[in-house]
């Protein structure tokens, strides 16, 4: 985290991306890739980092569906390309679509795609990129407590972040134990949090459905905090406070 060295941050459009896109480039003065699928929020977080950070920064937007692999492949090529460098890559991207052991296969594949596979793609899309540049950095993937503690109710989202939490933890060993000492991996795993996931699952579920959706009834998001609940800047202060003690969890 030292200023000029660039941060690549998916589900940057709100949350805990959009905290950790303003932190990395308004408070530490790194250049910053914000990456999300959709396009008007991505954009809008954009506008507001920029209006806020000093002009030296640079803060670029891409909307890329983290499910795509060959779609993060060509942010990889793209974030490398004309001696390009990524210090900080932060797989952050993630949906709230869950359900129990009988949920329909094609939410249990899109809840994979993006929570599990999506930064699997990020990692093996920027790993080599990472190694072979010979700078130090580090992978952050961003689970959930749900992936460790498995409430019941809502099966499909625990079983994806609980794939990631593994895989996560074979990387750090990999790195460890293969590497050369410069690159290293962690897991966020954040608790109850006001982000905009809930918010963004019922919104899509009513327009898939063609209803109408009121922000309103949703029962938190960044906008209609819950109180106990962290706000997404808490949650990468702490982040990291332990990144900086060496911390994998």
């Amino acid at each position: 985290l030292k200023a000029g060295n660039t941060a690549v941050v998916t589900g940057a459009s709100s949350g805990i991306g959009r905290a950790a896109a303003m932190e990395f480039a308004c408070n530490k003065g790194m250049n910053v890739w914000m990456v999300d699928n959709d396009k008007t929020e991505l954009e809008a977080a954009q506008k507001t980092i920029r209006d806020k950070c000093s002009g030296t920064v640079q803060v670029k937007a891409r909307v890329v569906d983290v499910a795509d692999e060959q779609g993060v492949q060509g942010l990889a090529n793209e974030v490398f390309a004309n001696g390009g460098k990524c210090h900080f890559l932060f797989n952050n991207a993630g949906i709230g679509r869950g359900g129990g052991p009988f949920t329909d296969i094609k939410t249990v594949r899109t809840t994979m795609d993006v929570n599990t596979f999506g930064p699997i793609h990020g990692c093996l899309a920027f790993i080599p990129k990472m190694k072979a540049s010979g700078e130090e950095g580090i992978i952050v993937n961003t689970g959930s407590k749900q992936g460790i503690t498995m409430p019941p109710g809502n099966l499909t989202y625990n079983m994806s972040k609980a794939a990631l939490k593994c895989y996560t933890e074979g990387l750090e060993h990999e790195l460890r134990s293969n590497g050369e000492g410069k690159l290293r991996a962690a897991l966020l795993v954040p608790g109850w949090t006001n982000t905009s996931i809930l918010l963004k699952t019922e919104r899509e579920e009513k327009v898939a459905k063609g209803e109408d959706f009121d922000a309103s009834k949703v029962f938190f998001h960044e906008d209609k905090p819950a109180d106990g609940a962290w706000m997404p800047n808490q949650v990468v202060d702490f982040m990291i406070e332990e990144l900086d003690k060496g911390r994998f969890y």
